[in-house]
């Protein structure tokens, strides 16, 4: 008996010769033939076992706690019954939540504008990029609470003073990832747009500013839940006009109220979340006709 050739083995049965490819769900990859509701709970289950284990964390603490103390930390079902069940503090937490939305998001297209137009400005001029980076890093790094009072003197208590945090703490992300994107152009791409010489124009346009867009929306990514703390900051400090989250932080916990304190930061998180996933969402949708990062980074 004499051992079968592979490749006539393979003509002779080619489904055998055509690779199985494990279907895959966005960082776990599931083995082929598996029903949908096992590709979903393979992908949630994690998520909420974790979950199950951060609540019980929650409640031991909360228990560890002497009685004295033990309304400065409510439990889950407190936070659940008196806070979200709460009709009058919900209705002032989603009030607050919908200005701290504008106000997050207008920060944040600030951001968005600015952040791009300095990088590009940066991509295409070394001197720009050599004074203005310096101060990029700079600025990260100076703690945004030492320099609000300074915006106070400068912009007052206005809509646009808070707006500033959020501009601020967004803006380097932005600018950094659109940066980097912009230098990641393949070689051999530039070098074709060299001889076909290409002005610096048509190069941006047609060859770096594609060849950025999975940083940029990484970028935007980023900043969009950045942006929410921004606000939330700017509000704490700013306490003036119509109290968006971080001014009903501040009312709460001078009220003693405690369970919706805590649910408080539980919506700013949904809400980070929620601009997160949308940019997430356009960013599939921009790129995945072309480019391979949208089938495994879908949102």
């Amino acid at each position: 008996m004499t051992a079968t050739d592979p490749l006539t083995r393979d003509a002779e049965n080619p489904v055998s010769a055509v690779p199985q490819i494990s279907e895959t769900v966005p960082g776990i990859e599931l083995p082929p033939g598996k029903s949908t509701v096992r590709r979903v709970a393979a992908l949630v289950m994690p998520a909420l076992i974790l979950f199950a284990v951060l609540i019980a964390l929650w409640y031991w603490l909360a228990s560890r706690l002497s009685p004295d103390r033990q309304f400065l930390l409510p439990t889950p079902g407190e936070v659940l019954t008196e806070g979200f069940g709460n009709s009058q503090a919900m209705s002032e937490i989603m009030s607050s939540a919908w200005l701290t939305t504008q106000l997050a998001l207008a920060g944040l297209g600030v951001a968005i504008v600015l952040g791009m137009l300095l990088a590009i400005a940066m991509y295409q001029a070394k001197s720009i990029e050599r004074a203005f980076y310096p101060y990029l890093v700079a600025l990260q790094a100076v703690p945004i609470l030492a320099i609000a009072p300074l915006m106070t003197v400068a912009f007052g208590y206005g809509f646009w003073s808070k707006a500033i945090v959020c501009v601020i703490i967004a803006f380097f992300p932005i600018a950094t990832n659109t940066l980097l994107g912009l230098k990641s152009v393949d070689r051999g791409m530039g070098d074709l747009f060299t001889l076909q010489r290409a002005g610096r124009v048509t190069r941006l346009r047609k060859l770096a500013l594609p060849a950025a867009t999975p940083a940029v929306f990484t970028g935007f990514r980023i900043s969009a839940g950045l942006s929410v703390i921004g606000a939330i900051v700017g509000e704490q400090f700013f306490q003036k006009g119509e109290p968006g989250l971080g001014q009903r932080l501040v009312q709460y916990r001078v009220r003693i109220q405690y369970p919706p304190l805590s649910a408080c930061p539980i919506v700013s998180s949904l809400l980070g979340i929620i601009v997160f996933l949308v940019f997430g969402w356009l960013s599939s949708r921009v790129l995945r006709s072309w480019h391979e990062s949208a089938s495994t980074d879908d949102t």
